[in-house]
């Protein structure tokens, strides 16, 4: 086999169409991603036909490369149940060597189906630690692609804990927030970057304003336009710090730019790797990377720096490239199309004896035999005339590098039958030379039979529960008069490290003192430092009292199951995504109380899946971006002070903007509240277990006027929303429309 599985490192290219994957292959890739015609993250690719994509894969592994297939959207139960399965079968017989995947329910039915096939988890999962990333290999993944946010520090941690292969990206755009905990441009408008569909709204420009609402003066209106990454001069620190592939983004890039850019990484990859001393980068080759394409200039990302302004564009988010010539060279070099594979050919015709060729590359033999070679009547064949024929590979992905004839004077052979002799031999030859890869897959997947779901099925009430979360302390006191609540979610964001277990203590006992439950909703990001600080105080959270968590993040879920007593409740909040009853199924691995309903979901395919044991928010703030930037600190200073900013966009809507110091990162929610306090009914039907109101900017006296509305129209249903709530001061979501 072709693979060059001893390699120290991988350089990974996009390619958006088979252009591009030509192209990348000739400037030095060792291996590219890219997408087919279904569930790919960029749906507005070119992407590869079924017919492109079966070639694709044939052709990388003539030349000893690899094919990665993105599959890394979420999926919706059809999807998964009757799409998926069909969908990548012909491409696992071919012998994909890799798909790239979001979505846990996919995860589980191709480990059920597909065992030969390696699992890459995408940058959408969100893993930013040793906890994700060895759950993600607990469950069969070969790779785990982390997220762009983590340092060289956090990767070589990873690498030194986990023995899995670990991804980064390396050149090309960068995501303002993380990746997959991302719902700015579905909530807008209906496209969904977890399902392959992101506009891109943060590259939009926006004015800010401080807490009173006041402008803020900034350099530029793109606060959250980040520059290009160009990790060019890292390389030596990447592979020191464990990363074995280097990824390059661009599926939506012209050929130029990426095989432009790979060509300039495969130089200094190659240089770093034989001879360490010799990676410093030239002027020319720098300029170079500028010209392909830079958003306002480059960025070297978050490997050396937590966040920060000089990682912005502010004055533009354009991408840019410079010289014609430049991109004329690339095509000229790089953009040659198919090379075919030089072989070697001994051809034997000999009278009264079965025409032989024996064909031979580098590695695989073939023999294969034709007509009866005859005595010529009258015009015998001529060794020319032979050789031009067995020449003519055509369409083939062969040509001749020696032929040798060896032939018997005055013998016949119909020219129809040399031809027949030829094409026969050469699909032997390309059967054999891609045996190693090939699979055979069954015809029908099985099927996901009875799932068995979460396992603890604790106070099961007669009546729905109630659970109410918050995000500022002062909120506790009003919410605590709320007598039909049972469960009150404290977020992290309450509280300091400093004064965390002081405080949490004194919440918990009013809470409890109010007979009801009190659980801890741990950070929305879980990295390693984040682990640390819980793992050195684990004793003292234990002490609390605390009833149960709620969860956001793999690495959060991993750290519950192997550090928290069994007893104590987990629920998933809605940014682990059970689209699917899979991946509901599959999340039942961290012993779960309920989950949350996706907030993508609309009533329909709410309908369609397994609600036992999950809640649905009605009420709230939709976080509509997770993002380790902070724009308080970019567009004024760094106080460590938490503290609530406003973006407003060109149509005048405000989004607030909260800054959770403890944890440094920001999240972004939505202009309005989501209020589902109408569909009371279609929740008895989709037998929700609970519903959750979630408080995040709010006064108290707003959380009294959501008291109110919740109680006139959910709890006792005598008035419609409509009658209490003007249209544009709330939003249904997803919960009507869907997405796409």
């Amino acid at each position: 086999m072709r693979h060059e599985n001893d390699r120290q490192v991988e350089l990974l290219a996009p390619a958006g169409s088979y252009e591009t994957f030509l192209a990348v292959l000739q400037a030095g890739a060792d291996a590219v991603y890219l997408g087919g015609n279904q569930f790919g993250a960029r749906a507005y690719a070119d992407n590869f036909t079924e017919t492109q994509l079966l070639s694709a894969i044939d052709y990388a592994h003539r030349k000893g490369k690899q094919i990665y297939l993105t599959v890394n959207t979420l999926l919706k139960e059809e999807e998964l149940e009757k799409q998926l399965y069909a969908y990548l079968l012909p491409y696992y017989e071919q012998g994909i060597d890799a798909v790239i995947l979001q979505d846990l329910g996919a995860f589980s039915l191709i480990r059920q189906e597909f065992p030969g096939l390696d699992i890459h988890t995408s940058t959408q999962m969100t893993i930013t630690g040793c906890y994700g990333a060895k759950y993600m290999k607990e469950l069969g993944a070969t790779r785990v692609v982390m997220a762009r946010e983590l340092s060289f520090e956090e990767i070589k941690q990873i690498h030194e804990e986990v023995e899995v292969e670990l991804e980064s990206f390396v050149h090309g755009a960068l995501c303002y927030g993380y990746s997959g905990q991302c719902l700015f441009s579905s909530m807008l408008g209906g496209r969904s970057g977890n399902r392959g569909r992101c506009a891109q709204p943060c590259r939009l420009p926006y004015e800010v304003y401080d807490v009173h609402r006041k402008p803020v003066a900034v350099a530029g209106d793109f606060v959250m336009s980040p520059k290009d990454l160009n990790t060019i001069h890292s390389i030596p620190r990447l592979v020191e710090s464990g990363v074995f592939s280097f990824k390059i983004e661009g599926r939506m890039k012209q050929m130029e730019y990426a095989a432009g850019v790979v060509s300039v990484y495969r130089e200094y990859i190659d240089r770093y790797l034989d001879h360490p001393d010799s990676a410093k980068v030239s002027k020319a080759d720098a300029k170079k990377l500028v010209d392909l394409g830079n958003r306002n200039g480059f960025t070297e990302g978050y490997y050396d720096q937590w966040n920060g302004k000089d990682m912005i564009t502010f004055e533009t988010s354009h991408h840019t490239k410079g010289k014609d010539r430049l991109q004329n060279e690339i095509r000229k070099t790089y953009g040659t199309g198919e090379i075919k594979e030089k072989i070697n050919g001994i051809l034997r015709l000999k009278k009264d004896f079965p025409a032989r060729i024996d064909l031979f590359d580098q590695e695989v033999s073939i023999q294969c035999q034709g007509d009866l070679v005859q005595v010529a009547q009258k015009q015998p064949l001529s060794p020319q005339k032979v050789e031009a024929c067995m020449r003519q590979t055509g369409n083939t992905p062969f040509e001749f590098e020696s032929l040798t004839l060896e032939m018997e004077e005055d013998v016949f052979l119909p020219v129809q039958s040399i031809k027949g002799l030829r094409r026969e031999a050469l699909s032997m030859l390309q059967d054999e030379l891609m045996k190693p890869w090939r699979r055979t897959g069954k015809r029908e997947p099985e099927s996901s039979g009875n799932l068995v779901f979460f396992e603890k099925e604790r106070d099961r009430r007669t009546k729905e529960n109630l659970a109410i979360s918050l995000e500022q302390r002062h909120q506790l006191p009003e919410i605590l008069r709320w007598e039909e609540a049972h469960d009150i979610y404290l977020d992290s964001s309450c509280y300091t490290r400093k004064d965390i277990f002081s405080q949490l203590k004194e919440d918990i006992n009013k809470i409890h003192e109010a007979n009801k439950a009190a659980y801890y909703m741990l950070p929305a990001v879980f990295r390693n430092g984040t682990a640390s600080f819980y793992e050195k105080n684990m004793e003292a959270f234990l002490l609390l009292g605390l009833d149960g968590v709620v969860i956001k993040s793999y690495d959060g879920a991993a750290f519950a199951k192997e550090n928290l007593h069994p007893s104590m409740a987990v629920i998933l909040d809605h940014s682990i995504y059970s689209y699917n009853n899979r991946a509901k199924e599959r999340l039942a691995d961290f012993s779960v109380q309920r989950d949350t309903t996706p907030l993508e979901l609309n009533r329909r395919e709410l309908f369609r899946r397994d609600n036992r044991n999950s809640e649905v928010l009605i009420y709230g703030r939709i976080p509509l971006m997770v993002t380790t930037q902070c724009i308080h600190a970019n567009t004024g200073t760094c106080d460590h002070q938490p503290t609530l900013t406003w973006l407003k966009d060109r149509y005048g809507k405000y989004f607030p903007v909260q800054n959770h110091c403890g944890e440094c990162y920001n999240v972004l929610y939505n202009t309005t509240p989501l209020v589902l306090f109408g569909f009371r009914e279609d929740f008895r039907k989709m037998k929700m277990a609970g519903y959750r109101i979630s408080f995040t900017i709010e006064t108290e006296q707003e959380i009294r006027q959501v008291k109110q509305i919740w109680r006139d129209t959910f709890d006792t249903g005598k008035k419609r929303v409509s009658e209490v709530l003007a249209d544009g001061t709330y939003t249904n979501g997803h919960y009507k429309r869907g997405v796409e």
